[in-house]
């Protein structure tokens, strides 16, 4: 009779504890010496003149301002190199030129800055409850501060009120131009004081009380 033979397991091998210890202390030394290695190329690459930001292209069709203002305004702002720029921070440096709207700053290895740029356009002036100084309202019916006199030969309209309420009393400036239209009217000045009361006044002279 023929009988089956089982095969026999092999018992791993197993190392002794002295390898064992000293392969655990060689794998800690050596991530230890990588990530030195790492911070260490970190350090010079964020303090390497090679990377200095050395251009800046602006991408933008500026109408109230000029490459020189922007320049002259943001630049002082901007710190760091390629690495180490706050891109936020220098977001908020450009967005601080008047008239400046929006800004999109991104990296261009290895060391350029690419912005793009959109203006306000007025559509208001602006005045708001216990202040004297005038602003602006954009089409976007946010309120911002600008030079007045850029737009002084424009005859712009003037909305009065809370800030909260810019959109909405540009809104309804534009409404009531339309339904004026065919009576050749237009609203010069809208009003919403903080009982919630609306005062137009044409271009006619004549008063609208809306309640």
């Amino acid at each position: 009779m023929a009988t089956s033979r089982k095969p026999i397991a092999k018992a791993a091998a197993v190392l002794p504890a002295d390898v064992r210890l000293m392969n655990s202390v060689a794998a800690v030394i050596v991530s230890v010496v990588l990530l030195a290695l790492a911070w260490q190329a970190v350090k010079w690459a964020t303090r390497s003149p090679v990377f200095t930001v050395r251009a800046i292209a602006l991408d933008a069709e500026l109408a109230r301002s000029s490459v020189a203002g922007v320049r002259a305004t943001a630049l002082p702002r901007l710190s760091g190199n390629f690495f180490s720029l706050d891109l936020d921070a220098a977001r908020a440096a450009f967005e601080a030129v008047p008239w400046v709207r929006k800004a999109v700053v991104r990296r261009v290895w290895p060391n350029r800055l690419a912005v793009s740029l959109e203006e306000h356009q007025a559509a208001a002036l602006w005045q708001s409850e216990g202040q004297r100084k005038e602003r602006l309202v954009n089409t976007h019916g946010e309120v911002f501060e600008a030079n007045v006199r850029d737009v002084a030969e424009e005859a712009l309209p003037t909305l009065a009120g809370s800030d909260a309420s810019s959109a909405q009393m540009l809104l309804l400036h534009q409404r009531l131009n339309a339904s004026l239209a065919p009576m050749a009217q237009q609203v010069q000045t809208l009003r919403l004081s903080s009982r919630g009361s609306w005062h137009a006044e044409l271009a006619s002279g004549a008063r609208l009380e809306l309640g």
